[in-house]
């Protein structure tokens, strides 16, 4: 959606962005954690002679993780030495963004490459109940059929919130495997869904393992990463944790999930989402157990001789929930303030691309598809246009990324983001606020600039009236 800026706000370099967005005390910390007295660098692209290779891609994806939840980010408390040195192994954006507030709409647009609003199981915020509408359609294309069509094997492990059997499925999707749940969370001993029903499958097989859930994913994810050493096709894995996402369960809380299991089997239907439950510190656990478990999948990569030959891009579905650190943001998971749409995201190529470095260059969930895509060598679909930018020009040649409208819907929320503004509209009331100069979005500039107000509202109507509407 490119567009001129209305009125164009002063830009900042990335390393004051990347300074003003993790906070004085928190881009010291990010040093440290990255390797002692090695500070990040600017981002800048290293062109290399000859044809660029199809590189086997891991997407992991976090569920709930907050934007500072990470000592790269910030976190002043949490310790993630493994997730630290993979962006001290390549690019840690400051600037990345969910496509949506809630974990199936993001999960979507990362899948289609399109906006959440162009499938009606997008507009499920999240998708909760079995039903032929929602979900991903199976004539719809993906990125993983897509990438299957251009020679990778394709698997998923985790959390899939793309919609129930027996309508939908990864393997209906282009996924050649999957091991993982179908629904937005499980406890993650006895893996009941907030409904009640057992959910964890091999591929569309129902199957049981008492052990932690994201040990589970872990070893699943380590099988596959062990498969493709063996073969000559590129591979795409989707490794999705549930982790940290409710209920507040760590590697040693079978106790707990015996009790939250048999209340949620006596009809307490909202037992899973822990209201009564968690802490700073059970959270703090979880992230770094997540870390741990994340390490393992990459000392893998090193040890089947497949790291400098697989790009790996970490993210989370979107903002932290109750327990998580979002500063200097405001706001969290299901809001479309910055706290609830803008999350680490850090990408890795050892062969690619040059070490510890920093971007501020705003990207979106569906950016990825679209990069992912052309890296794989797959053409998109026409009858099915992406709504991202490929981001190869800006990361392998150094060009810039062309100013593009970023566009958030959720029933109760708008956003469109144009350069430094963001148009805002939450609770009925509508702001602005110019994000180089108020990350933490207290100064509404609404008022003062009603032209880039109503130049912003323009085209988040103008995009808006391409989507599906919501159901009443």
């Amino acid at each position: 959606m490119p567009h001129s800026s209305p009125t164009r706000t002063p830009r900042v370099t990335r390393r004051t962005l990347a300074g003003a967005a993790v906070g004085a005390v928190g881009a010291a910390a990010a040093v440290r954690a990255a390797e002692p007295a090695a500070a990040e660098q600017p981002f800048r692209a290293i062109a290399r002679k000859g044809p660029r290779p199809r590189p086997n891609i891991l997407v992991i994806f976090a569920d709930d993780l907050g934007y500072a939840d990470l000592g790269v980010y910030g976190s002043p408390h949490i310790k993630t030495p493994h997730l630290d040195r993979l962006a001290a192994s390549g690019l840690r954006f400051t600037q990345g963004y969910s496509a949506g507030a809630v974990c199936s709409p993001t999960r979507i647009a990362l899948y289609t490459g399109r906006h959440p609003g162009r499938t009606p199981g997008g507009l499920q915020e999240p998708i909760g109940n079995p039903s032929p509408a929602n979900g991903i359609p199976p004539e719809h294309p993906t990125l993983a059929s897509l990438l299957k069509q251009a020679g990778y094997s394709t698997h998923m492990v985790g959390k899939w919130h793309g919609g129930f059997l027996p309508w939908f499925s990864p393997l209906k999707s282009g996924w050649d495997t999957f091991y993982g749940n179908y629904s937005g969370g499980v406890d993650y001993f006895s893996k009941l869904s907030p409904s009640g029903e057992h959910d964890l499958f091999d591929g569309e097989e129902e199957v049981e393992d008492p052990r932690y859930y994201t040990d589970i994913v872990r070893d699943k994810a380590v099988e596959v990463v062990r498969r493709g050493a063996r073969q000559a096709a590129p591979w795409l894995l989707n490794l999705n944790f549930t982790s940290p996402h409710w209920p507040w369960e760590g590697p040693g809380d079978k106790a707990v999930s015996d009790d939250l299991t048999a209340r949620l089997k006596a009809g307490q239907t909202n037992a899973l989402f822990h209201y009564d439950g968690g802490s700073i510190e059970k959270y703090t656990e979880m992230v770094e157990n997540l870390d741990a478990a994340i390490g393992r999948v990459l000392d893998e990569l090193r040890r089947s001789g497949q790291e400098k030959d697989t790009l790996v891009l970490f993210a989370s579905d979107n903002g932290g929930e109750r327990f998580s650190y979002n500063w200097p943001l405001s706001g969290n998971k299901a809001s479309v303030s910055e706290g609830g749409i803008r999350v680490p995201t850090i990408l890795s190529w050892p062969d690619r691309i040059p070490r510890r470095q920093v971007d501020d260059t705003p990207v979106y969930t569906t950016d990825w598809t679209a990069t992912l895509l052309e890296l794989g060598g797959a053409t998109p679909d026409p009858a099915y246009p992406l709504d991202g930018t490929s981001l190869v020009p800006h990361l392998f040649d150094g060009e810039s990324v062309a100013e593009r409208d970023l566009f958030w819907r959720t029933r109760s929320g708008r956003a469109l983001r144009r350069g430094d503004l963001k148009y805002v509209r939450q609770g009925g009331t509508e702001r602005l606020y110019d994000l180089a100069a108020d990350v933490r979005e207290q100064a509404d500039l609404a008022t003062r600039r009603p032209d880039d107000l109503a130049a912003l509202r323009q085209a988040w109507d103008e995009v808006d009236r391409t989507l599906l509407p919501y159901p009443a």
